[in-house]
């Protein structure tokens, strides 16, 4: 009990920090239960932290190849690695945001996950015209799954993460809304079907992908 109190956030916590944006938040987070447990998120990051992510100096993907699996381009993804931090700052402010006590404290009294000894994973997506995500629910060694939308292009509006039913239909539920600052978790799940796909886009579609993993991730070069 004493431990959980030393945890819970502080009311000093600025919502310019990114601690303290994300845990204000997680705390009026929209939480829908069907099909599955998630939450869909308004202003998760600092006001200026979006522009910054999708002002990094990488470019899209020119020859992705859209087959409805992330893993197919592993060779051009981009994440926040000590190297990437250490060059931009709005990566370091964002991973060091994400490890905090707090944060971690917080995320696992509203979803119930279970972050002990969890390792940060965070991507940065910039997916154009013509990517699409199959139906799918993430691999078990994610404990956790966050994504924030990066761009107010109108353009981009039906380009939100689909939640689906399971199979055998996989029937389309609804989207989470995509904008700047706008995001959606959960926790994954065998239940945890979603996708992009259900509605065509048009422009970039960026986003950031948080994950906490397990520590015996594979692929350790892709944690912060």
């Amino acid at each position: 009990m004493e431990q959980a109190a030393q945890l819970k956030p502080e009311p000093r916590l600025l919502a310019d920090t990114v601690s303290g944006s994300f845990l204000e938040c997680l705390e009026k987070a929209d939480h829908r239960r069907s099909p599955f447990d998630h939450w869909l998120l308004t202003d998760a990051l600092p006001e200026g932290v979006c522009e910054a992510i999708a002002s990094l100096p990488f470019d899209p993907p020119s020859d992705a190849v859209f087959d409805g699996r992330r893993e197919t381009n592993n060779s051009t993804r981009v994440y926040f690695t000590p190297e990437n931090q250490e060059k931009f700052d709005v990566c370091r402010r964002v991973v060091e945001g994400f490890e905090d006590p707090p944060v971690r404290h917080e995320i696992e009294t509203i979803t119930g996950t279970d972050l002990s000894g969890a390792r940060l994973r965070i991507e940065y997506c910039q997916d154009t015209d013509g990517f699409w995500l199959e139906p799918h629910t993430d691999i078990s060694v994610k404990k956790f799954t966050m994504l924030v939308y990066l761009s107010d292009d109108p353009n981009l509006a039906l380009a939100g993460t689909d939640i689906h039913e399971g199979p055998p239909d996989f029937k389309y539920v609804g989207s989470a809304p995509y904008g700047r600052n706008l995001g959606v978790i959960f926790i994954p799940g065998d239940n945890t079907w979603h996708a992009v796909g259900h509605n065509r886009f048009e422009g970039i579609r960026k986003s950031i992908i948080i994950n906490y993993v397990t520590p015996d991730w594979r692929d350790t070069w892709e944690l912060a």
